[in-house]
């Protein structure tokens, strides 16, 4: 199921839902990425089109969906739980972030934590990709865990954390961010 919510003024985010049992708050993403826009010059490592009000697609998968993703388009078709695609900001795309939504629930469930939370994080580590920032060194992998703290925090302390349910959870293994 797809659906379009607006972050405001330009910015459009199409949402789609692939996933059987997940349940997602499509005003609850809008509003998350809209305080994550806001925040663009204190997140970002470089200017990307993010900051301006290109489109943005968020697409919530099943693992096995992401994994032909990996495989397709980065010559790897293992499973993983974030998957970004740099947009064309000269047509005005910003990018699209895919998620498992399996990774999440099996992840989550491993650790007793909250299924939201897991998928939240998976949205701004897709999101800060899109911004700009890499973690394939272990510096630049620092970097990024530094930057999704703060983007949390900055989610936490604006009311915007999404709610997600209903995604089952799975084995239990965690699959490297990408």
């Amino acid at each position: 199921m797809s659906g379009t919510a607006s972050t405001g003024p330009g910015r459009r985010v199409e949402v789609s839902n692939r996933h059987p049992s997940l349940r997602i708050d499509r005003r609850g993403i809008a509003r998350a990425v809209r305080v994550l826009d806001a925040n663009h010059a204190a997140l970002a490592t470089r200017r990307s089109g993010m900051e301006n009000a290109h489109d943005l697609s968020l697409a919530f998968l099943t693992d096995g969906e992401l994994a032909l993703l990996h495989g397709r388009f980065l010559a790897d078709p293992s499973e993983t739980d974030v998957i970004t695609f740099e947009g064309r900001p000269s047509l005005g795309v910003a990018g699209e972030i895919c998620v498992s939504a399996d990774a999440a629930a099996r992840y989550a469930g491993a650790r007793g934590a909250d299924l939201s939370g897991e998928l939240t994080l998976y949205l701004v580590h897709g999101w800060l990709h899109l911004a700009g920032h890499d973690d394939r060194a272990p510096a630049a992998r620092r970097a990024m865990r530094g930057a999704e703290a703060r983007a949390l925090a900055l989610l936490r302390a604006a009311g915007a954390l999404p709610r997600f349910t209903g995604a089952k959870k799975t084995r239990a293994r965690r699959p490297v961010r990408g």
